[in-house]
Parts: C-alpha cells; sequence; structure tokens
C-alpha cells in the first residue's frame, strides 16, 4: 500500500505519518512542494528513530503519476465526499491519498474523479480529523481488509 500527501504543511503530522507507514510496511510519497523541509527536525522528531530507515517519495505532478500508475486501485480523501471509507475494497497495492491541513486537495481531482473520493464519518460543522488520524483510520481499514501483511 501507499500513503500520498498533496503537499502537506505541518511536519508533525508528517512525521507521524511516516511512523505509522513505517510501522505499517507502507510506503510513503508527498506532492511536492510541501512548505518544510523533510529533513526538518520537527519531522524526524515526530518520526522518532524510524526516520533513518525510512525513504520518502516525492512526486512533482499528482496527475501525471496517477496516469502512469494508474493500474493499482487508489482513492481520495476529503471530508466533503459522501462514500465512507468502509464501502470500498481495498487490495494490497492501492495508494490512499490525503489533501494537506488547511486546504484538503485541489478542487480539479474532485471533479476529475468524483468516484474515488472518500470520507471519515464525522459530526457535522466541525472542524475535520488531524490528518495523521486521518492517515491511520484509513489505512488500517484498508490494512484489515487485506490481512494485515506487514
Amino acid at each position: 500500500m501507499k500513503i500520498i500527501l498533496f503537499r502537506p504543511e505541518i511536519p508533525q503530522n508528517t512525521g507521524n505519518i511516516l511512523r505509522t507507514c513505517f510501522l505499517t510496511n507502507t510506503k510513503l510519497s508527498i506532492v511536492t512542494p510541501a512548505s518544510f523541509s523533510l529533513n526538518q527536525k520537527h519531522l524526524k522528531r515526530a518520526g522518532l528513530d524510524y526516520f533513518k530507515d525510512f525513504e520518502i517519495e516525492t512526486i512533482d505532478d499528482l496527475d501525471e503519476y496517477l496516469l502512469k500508475n494508474n493500474k493499482s486501485s487508489f482513492y481520495f480523501f476529503s471530508s466533503k465526499a459522501s462514500k465512507y471509507y468502509t464501502d470500498v475494497e481495498y487490495k494490497e497495492d492501492t495508494t490512499l491519498i490525503f489533501g494537506n491541513e488547511t486546504s484538503g486537495l485541489p478542487k480539479t481531482y474532485y471533479e476529475k474523479y468524483s468516484d474515488k473520493f472518500l470520507t471519515i464519518p464525522m459530526k457535522k460543522d466541525a472542524r475535520c480529523l488531524n490528518l495523521s488520524n486521518s492517515v491511520a483510520i484509513a489505512l488500517y481499514e484498508a490494512q484489515r481488509q487485506t490481512g494485515f501483511n506487514f
């Protein structure tokens, strides 16, 4: 499996996600530019000792990446989607794509891939879940469905 973060803004969230990915044998990619250096001390601190043993792939153009890698299943996550993250069947090569902390994903992705958008249910009229929590919730459901093949 793979997690893709679209231009993340908070290094501590990305560090927590790195740690979750390392512990679940999940690849992590970041669509650039991120608003911080991937070598930044806050990212390393949240990722703890796992940072030195983990490679983060960078993606310059998500559209191009999806066209080239469209053989695998992928899903976008958004609080604006209507289909729940538990309503789909994940595969071992599924890619989970998350927007950044303040603006999410660009509208163009929703227009192009509306059937690929999932949401994690939460109460109405409230701020969204923390990005690293959302990644963990979605990733563990995908891993549960595929047998926790770490």
